[in-house]
């Protein structure tokens, strides 16, 4: 049976379908939804910050309500949402649609139902005396190798402003997460030698070379699945190996001189990505290139790092985790095979736990939706917040 939205519910459905309408693709700017944020905050006696990536098109928001000073819980999320496009949508991906106790649009539960609540709850922060700030941090290219929060949590530590702890409000159906995998990104250019493809020995085909070395990187990504190492506490529980984006040729009767894939390491924390790296290339150099080579000196691999993203790994005992726990009234935690803006909080120092509404599996689909009672769910954890941020320091 779907869940009966309540008054205040209502009110959080209606700041999604404000968020929803701003259509922040990660290739595009999310200014618009910063300031309309921004304003919202401010006109609560906020105290805000802004960083920028280097075109000026996108930023970050660090908004603090009450005390002043250091410390304080911090609730991040991210503004950017993935691509809708080649998706085939029942309904229109930026204006949010209800039905039977779902609500359906681009970013609803990845992750705009979390901001949503937050700013709704808002002025109830703001008016009540508060022991600690709490702190809304937006993020923007999560979507892309969260590279916009490094400059965000850069500006903090700089200022000496940096919270306590974090909430980083992804998508766990409210279940504190302790633990994600990390990522590395990659883009091998493989160059080639054209000729006509009747006279395919004399020349280079960068194609074939590419598929090579994609079937590599499939063995070892069948080694850790088979040989491990494991950790069953993850969804999936080893470290993942996977090409997804690839591109070359120009005509059959052509022999293809370039060919360009990208590929990404997802490791457990303990797993070393350089090592796992150099492996690869160690293959590439040994056993694909000299054939290459002999044919066109030229000829080669170039591996270019995209982006990374640390591994989070934080306790079970962890104060933020039994916050979270506390909070949510889950009284476990897990760990997850998605990465999160939390890894940086954390690696500078910002414990820091991924507890949101919302169900993982329904990120970047089609028809993507979050429950009316994951928000309900949410708007309850935030309650219990505002009575702790009141009687505790």
């Amino acid at each position: 049976m779907a869940a009966v939205a309540t008054e205040s519910v209502r009110a959080s459905i209606a700041m999604l379908e404000k968020l929803v309408a701003f259509p922040t693709v990660s290739r595009d700017s999310n200014l618009a939804l910063i300031e309309f944020v921004r304003a919202h905050l401010e006109g609560l006696g906020a105290e805000t910050r802004l960083t920028y990536d280097d075109e000026r098109r996108k930023a970050n928001l660090y908004a603090t309500l009450g005390p002043k000073g250091i410390g304080g819980v911090a609730l991040s999320g991210h503004t950017d949402v993935v691509p809708v496009s080649n998706q085939l949508w029942s309904t229109e991906p930026f204006r949010v649609h209800e039905q039977d106790g779902k609500l359906y649009g681009r970013g609803t539960a990845d992750m705009k139902g979390f901001i949503a609540v937050a700013l709704v709850l808002a002025p109830e922060f703001a008016r009540a005396p508060l022991k600690m700030p709490l702190h809304i941090a937006l993020s923007y290219d999560e979507e892309v190798g969260c590279k916009g929060v490094g400059r965000m949590i850069a500006d903090l530590l700089k200022a000496s402003v940096k919270p306590q702890s974090c909430i980083v409000g992804e998508p766990t159906l409210m279940r504190p997460v302790i633990a994600h995998k990390g990522k590395a990104a990659f883009r091998c250019t493989v160059r080639g030698m054209a000729c006509h493809s009747a006279y395919a020995p004399r020349g280079v085909n960068a194609i074939e070379a590419a598929a090579e070395a994609i079937a590599y990187l499939k063995s070892m990504a069948r080694r850790h699945r088979d040989r491990g190492p494991y950790d069953q506490s993850f969804d999936i529980a080893h470290t993942t190996i996977h090409t997804g984006l690839i591109q070359g040729g120009i005509a059959l009767n052509v022999v293809p001189a370039e060919c360009v894939f990208e590929f990404e390491l997802r490791y457990l924390p303990g797993d070393d990505p350089a090592a796992l790296l150099a492996e690869f290339k160690h293959h590439v150099t040994t056993l694909i290139e000299p054939e290459m080579h002999a044919v066109d000196a030229n000829a080669g691999f170039s591996i270019e790092a995209l982006s990374e993203l640390p591994a989070l790994h934080n306790s079970a005992e962890a104060p933020v985790t039994l916050l979270a726990q506390e909070l949510s009234g889950n009284h476990d935690s897990s760990k997850v095979s998605f990465g999160t803006d939390g890894s940086q909080f954390h690696a500078a120092g910002i414990p820091t736990v991924i507890c949101g509404p919302g169900s993982i599996d329904q990120a970047h689909k089609p028809n993507e939706f979050i429950t009316i009672e994951q928000l309900q769910q949410c708007e309850r954890f935030m309650r219990r917040l505002l009575e702790r941020m009141q009687f505790r320091s």
